[in-house]
């Protein structure tokens, strides 16, 4: 009776404070995502008011908000634009991949720590947090925009590339041989494929196990049986080496019709409330004291981070064909890092690879995680004003102050496109129409056919 007064206390007074931190942020127009992150710290081990009966219970409670959030994330799009982002985007995953696994790698053969640590410290700077950006693309209202399926597909990817990483990562942690580590692999990938399948060619069975027109009729039904589907799918995924959060995004993905915008509605404010616990437990694994030893490296691993999802998202944004504005949109939506990079730095921590890479992925990630959410706010007013200084150069151009229009070039593309020839998702929202959101620079509102930048 003791500890369950003692877990009701500790718990009202965490939910309290973040309902006081996410309103004064809410008026200053900024994401409460860093409040809760720094609040964590303060409520963590070696805060302020550390927590000590009700820490478990916050991490199950994190771990049901990144299934939340990316099931309500996959509600938002079909099969059919899954696939089609996959195949597009699959050379931006690879060059995502690519780029921001090098500054960990590389700092990691600096430092001295080896070709194991390169390995778990390159996985930390690689992967970006699909919690935290699924809650920043929400709360910023871009889920309707054009360069949002492209910031979705490069996640997609990362996780599915974590599905391979994460089997091969455990082998070597635990001096494994190759046979062995091949067979944890092969077990890892047949379960993704398995949960793939169910979701692009049995879309119609998966969505009558959340809601028969003929016999349920109210939301209470949807909600239990969403959200009990969805755990159960990640439960499934993680014990098979899967990401949780690609199960839960694929569980999404397979509902369709009406009971997809039915179970988004009744979803969102339970996403919410897990969400910000999922935050919160984030900044609870950080000791505040072991953040400054390691700060400059994390500095410098943070500035490499901002800079390479950016060129990432910007490059594959241009290769949909999108204008400038929205190419830094998705930029600096990816630059968020999160749960994946702390489970990789846990398990190498764990398998003792080395102790200073458990503090300094900490410090990382909890920079990128208030960074991410940061940027993805203010890249699109700084653009805009940067775009306004270069607009009255480029209009003294041609005759009478109007730049010429040049050959090839599409002018005016599909209404509310934002630029050049639309090449959409799949069209239409789930139960609702899609809305497109334009790049309001009007430097892009046309581009050439093979999505070049002026």
């Amino acid at each position: 009776m003791h500890n369950t007064t003692s877990i009701l206390l500790e718990l009202g007074a965490v939910l309290f404070t973040l309902g006081v931190v996410g309103h004064a942020a809410t008026r200053f127009g900024v994401s409460p995502i860093p409040f809760y992150l720094v609040g964590g710290l303060a409520f963590g081990h070696g805060g302020l008011l550390p927590l000590g009966a009700s820490e478990e219970f916050i991490e199950v409670g994190a771990e049901i908000g990144v299934v939340l959030l990316l099931l309500t994330l996959g509600l938002e799009y079909t099969a059919d634009e899954l696939l089609v982002g996959l195949r597009r985007n699959a050379p931006a995953g690879g060059l995502d991949l690519a780029l921001n696994a090098a500054p960990g790698v590389a700092a990691a053969f600096l430092l001295g720590w080896g070709p194991v640590a390169a390995v778990v410290l390159g996985g930390v700077t690689a992967i970006s947090s699909s919690g935290i950006i699924a809650k920043v693309l929400g709360d910023l209202g871009r889920l309707g925009n054009r360069e949002t399926p492209v910031v979705l597909s490069i996640l997609v990817l990362e996780d599915l590339a974590m599905a391979v990483y994460l089997p091969v990562l455990t082998a070597l942690l635990a001096g494994q041989t190759v046979a062995r580590g091949s067979v944890s692999l092969a077990v890892a990938l047949g379960a993704l494929v398995a949960v793939l399948f169910l979701a692009l060619r049995h879309s119609a069975k998966v969505t009558l196990l959340v809601f028969n027109p003929a016999s349920d009729r109210n939301d209470e039904i949807i909600l239990l049986r969403a959200l009990g589907l969805a755990l159960l799918v990640a439960g499934v995924a993680q014990r098979m080496q899967v990401s949780a959060a690609v199960g839960a995004f694929l569980v999404g993905i397979a509902l369709s019709g009406p009971v997809a915008e039915g179970a988004r509605e009744v979803l969102a404010p339970l996403r919410d409330l897990f969400a910000a616990v999922f935050f919160v437990f984030f900044g609870l694994q950080t000791d505040p004291a072991q953040i400054p030893p390691v700060l400059g490296v994390a500095s410098l691993l943070a500035l490499a981070g901002v800079v390479t999802k950016v060129t990432t998202g910007w490059w594959a944004a241009r290769r949909a064909g999108i204008g400038t504005l929205g190419r830094f949109r998705a930029g600096s939506a990816l630059i968020a890092r999160g749960e994946f990079s702390i489970v990789i730095a846990g398990l190498a921590v764990a398998a003792g690879v080395q102790p200073r890479l458990g503090p300094l992925a900490a410090s990382y990630v909890l920079l990128m995680a208030v960074i991410g959410p940061v940027a993805a706010r203010v890249v699109e007013p700084v653009t805009k004003a940067v775009l306004a200084r270069r607009r009255p150069a480029a209009s003294g151009t041609g005759r009478g102050g109007s730049t010429p229009p040049r050959r090839g070039v599409i002018r005016g593309g599909p209404a509310g496109s934002g630029s050049g020839p639309f090449v959409p998702a799949a069209g239409v929202r789930r139960g609702r129409a899609r809305v497109e959101v334009a790049d309001d620079d009007p430097a892009t509102k046309s581009v050439p056919p093979d999505g070049a930048s002026f």
